[in-house]
């Protein structure tokens, strides 16, 4: 599933592309939307919310989509080819310089702007809100707190405690506070947590690149992440796979 700045990223780039647009061109092929026609409506503008993308409209709508493990937002110019099979293809809205096409969206809402919160008023502080401020962090600290007993790797996985984070950012948070997926939420700094979760985000939310160590190359972004050995000690890194919970890795030695 990506993660919350892969979904800032394309959110960002369909802003800049359609915000302003009228749509010339508005395509749906799923069932929830089969009769909706956004053909000559202006796009207001494209915003993230955490993993959600939401597209609004003028007149007081907005497109809901959630990208899930195979879902993507292309931009082509007219008359490009798309890159994917057209079998994929779950929306299509073409303003007079582009085409934005939603590839294997199977969340796919049609809702009035002002019903957002049906759909994202249960998620946590968004880690990549332009809004950020004190009173964010210490609600999002508060959340995270909210059940001492819990692991950290799944509070942090948890969309209604921090928006935005996924199993690659909760992974390296857990290694950089040096302590395994499965400690406690108790047994750690739930402030700096915070602070390392959305540092991570911002750092790599302008570019598709992620690395959580600083180093671009290839086999240097991640500390443990994927890895065999940790990037740190080299020593072996350790797989978990919990049930109903993805590959959770550590580093048994710097993450006691």
């Amino acid at each position: 599933m990506p993660e919350g700045d892969t979904v800032f990223l394309s959110c960002h780039r369909l802003h800049r592309a359609l915000a302003g647009e009228v749509v010339v061109r508005g395509e749906f092929r799923h069932p929830r939307l089969a009769e909706v026609d956004v053909t000559g409506r202006t796009v207001r503008e494209v915003r993230p919310v955490g993993k959600h993308l939401l597209v609004r409209f003028e007149g007081g709508w907005t497109l809901h989509s959630h990208l899930r493990m195979e879902g993507a937002w292309h931009l082509y110019p007219p008359g490009a080819r798309w890159r994917r099979p057209a079998h994929q293809v779950r929306a299509v809205l073409t303003v007079a310089r582009c085409s934005a096409v939603g590839f294997e969206l199977h969340e796919l809402r049609w809702i009035r702007t002002a019903d957002e919160g049906e759909l994202v008023g249960h998620l946590g502080p968004d880690l990549l809100a332009e809004g950020w401020d004190a009173a964010s962090h210490a609600e999002a600290v508060r959340r995270l707190t909210a059940d001492p007993a819990r692991e950290v790797g799944a509070a942090l996985l948890d969309q209604a405690v921090l928006a935005g984070l996924g199993n690659i950012y909760r992974t390296e948070v857990c290694f950089l506070l040096r302590r395994a997926p499965s400690t406690p939420v108790a047994e750690i700094d739930a402030d700096r947590a915070v602070l390392l979760s959305r540092r991570l985000l911002l750092r790599n939310a302008w570019h598709p690149e992620q690395s959580t160590t600083g180093d671009p190359r290839r086999d240097a972004r991640h500390w443990v992440y994927g890895r065999r050995h940790c990037l740190r000690c080299g020593g072996p890194v350790t797989r978990d796979a919990p049930p109903g919970d993805r590959i959770t890795y550590h580093c048994p030695h710097c993450q006691p």
